[in-house]
């Protein structure tokens, strides 16, 4: 009988042991879901921190962005404007500048005309005076203008030979330089189309250019002496008869 009430005191504690033993399991089973808890709490609260501040480093770029493009969009549009002001200013100068240009022209042309017409004048006085001088002196005046006449008509003429051969000289000499440069660039040319190195290749393009600009000159050379040459080809024989007052060549 004894036995039996102490194997039923040592169930019974031994029940009691276990319940024990299943709270305090229960509990620290609570403790550790508490702590996972807070854990996932803490870290979804840094993860929201974390995106919040990210979202709000993202607007300040986004807005620097925009603002820097705003800024660039209206310096772009200051600087247009003063492209602009300054293309007007330059149009208006230039305008200025050929109006300016033009009346001088005119101003110019007329006192050519001016001075052409008292030359003519002159030329009719003095015509007139070697008149009285001829019907004075019987013909003497009119043998010695036709004398200094023809001399300078000589001298002019001997200028005009020693003009004539020097722009032969210098056409002759352009012309030798246009044919160099032209039998230089051909040349070159020939050697670009067979070369294969691409340093060699450039080096002959850089020369085939100079040529090519050589040519050009010259020929601009050639024709603008060219030119000059007809319009200094000097003026016309004296055909005058000699002792004539109104002469022209005189």
């Amino acid at each position: 009988m004894a036995e039996q009430k102490e194997s039923s005191v040592l169930f019974s504690l031994k029940e009691l042991m276990n319940l024990e033993e299943d709270r305090i399991k229960e509990e620290e089973e609570e403790k550790e879901r508490l702590a996972r808890e807070e854990m996932a709490r803490k870290a979804a609260e840094e993860r929201a921190a974390r995106e919040a501040e990210e979202a709000r480093i993202r607007a300040e770029e986004e807005a620097r962005r925009t603002e820097e493009q705003r800024r660039k969009e209206e310096a772009a549009r200051l600087e247009a404007i003063q492209a602009g002001e300054l293309e007007k200013a330059r149009a208006a100068a230039e305008h200025q500048a050929k109006m300016e240009a033009l009346t001088a022209q005119q101003r110019h042309e007329a006192q050519l005309a001016s001075l052409t017409q008292d030359k003519h004048k002159k030329r009719l006085q003095i015509g007139l005076a070697v008149v009285a001088i001829i019907l004075v002196g019987g013909g003497i005046g009119g043998g010695l203008a036709w004398k200094n006449a023809a001399e300078r008509a000589a001298r002019e003429k001997a200028a005009l030979e020693a003009e004539r051969k020097a722009t032969e000289e210098r056409l002759a000499s352009i012309q030798r330089e246009f044919e160099e440069a032209k039998k230089k660039e051909e040349a070159l040319k020939d050697r670009l189309s067979s070369v294969k190195d691409e340093a060699e290749r450039a080096r002959i393009e850089a020369e085939l250019d100079k040529a090519k600009r050589e040519r050009a000159a010259a020929g601009t050379a050639f024709r603008g002496a060219s030119g000059a040459a007809k319009k200094s080809s000097g003026p016309k024989p004296c055909n005058c008869p000699p002792g004539d007052p109104l002469c022209s060549c005189l």
